[in-house]
């Protein structure tokens, strides 16, 4: 056996080293895009439950979506992890409809300034000015009158699960008759004299409403200026939305 020593092959360098960097960048990118494609598939899931919370609101009026039963398997049930509307939203999605129909039909007052119109998060609030109800300082309805208020009650019977209140205002000037002490009397008074045409005469359901009397003292303009106190010699119709209508007085079992 010889006693010299055997040469070492010569070793080579690997060059195929980047082939695994490679291999964890793409498996991180396939990782990525997994994560993602899932979330999209949760947010999609979401976007068509809060659609047809909205699509019970417009049709029916329902608060309740269509939801799972049972609950969800991260112990969360389904009404609890749907984002809920705001009460604006919400609103809008029960009374637009309505709104865009006396839009239409009441072209010609909003026009002329004798009517206005508006959805809140109460309700939608149809304020009437005096120049189209009533004669100055009194409580008698004007002639003309009679056709917006009958428009107004076919659009209410549209919304028969709603209440309505009926709210009377004056400007600040000071009334003093034998028959109108003070403006209290005067709101009150000309706000049930939308009551008695609307139930009486038009026929709708006495218990859907209320009448309440303001006086000067919520006006929606500057009593400064005859324009200012002009708008705020009005009767606001309000239909309430049915989360105000919550906080309402209840009917008892057996009334009216």
């Amino acid at each position: 056996m010889s006693s010299r020593r055997r040469k070492k092959a010569p070793s080579h360098a690997n060059h195929e080293r980047w082939l695994v960097s490679y291999a964890d960048f793409i498996t991180l990118m396939f990782a990525f895009f997994v994560v993602m494609f899932a979330s999209s598939q949760v947010d999609k899931k979401k976007v068509g439950r809060i659609a047809a919370y909205f699509d019970a609101y417009i049709k029916d009026g329902n608060a309740k979506a269509p939801m799972a039963a049972k609950d969800s398997p991260g112990g969360a049930s389904a009404k609890e992890s749907l984002p809920q509307p705001s009460a604006e939203l919400a609103t809008m999605g029960e009374l637009a409809p309505v709104k865009q129909q006396l839009d239409q039909e009441l072209a010609r007052e909003i026009a002329e300034g004798k009517v206005a119109l508006s959805v809140q998060p109460r309700g939608l609030v149809l304020s009437l000015r005096e120049s189209a109800l009533f004669p100055p300082g009194q409580d008698t309805l004007n002639p003309e009158a009679i056709p917006i208020l009958s428009k107004v009650a076919e659009a209410l019977r549209k919304l028969p699960g709603h209440p309505v209140r009926l709210e009377g205002h004056t400007d600040n000037i000071p009334i003093e008759t034998e028959r109108f002490p003070s403006n209290w009397e005067l709101s009150a008074a000309r706000a049930n004299a939308v009551l008695e045409l609307l139930c009486h005469r038009l026929q709708l359901e006495p218990q859907r409403f209320a009448v309440a009397g303001y006086a000067d003292y919520h006006p929606v303009a500057n009593n400064d200026t005859p324009d200012g106190r002009a708008h705020n010699r009005r009767v606001d119709i309000v239909v309430l939305s049915r989360s105000a209508a919550e906080m309402e007085p209840q009917q008892r079992p057996g009334d009216g």
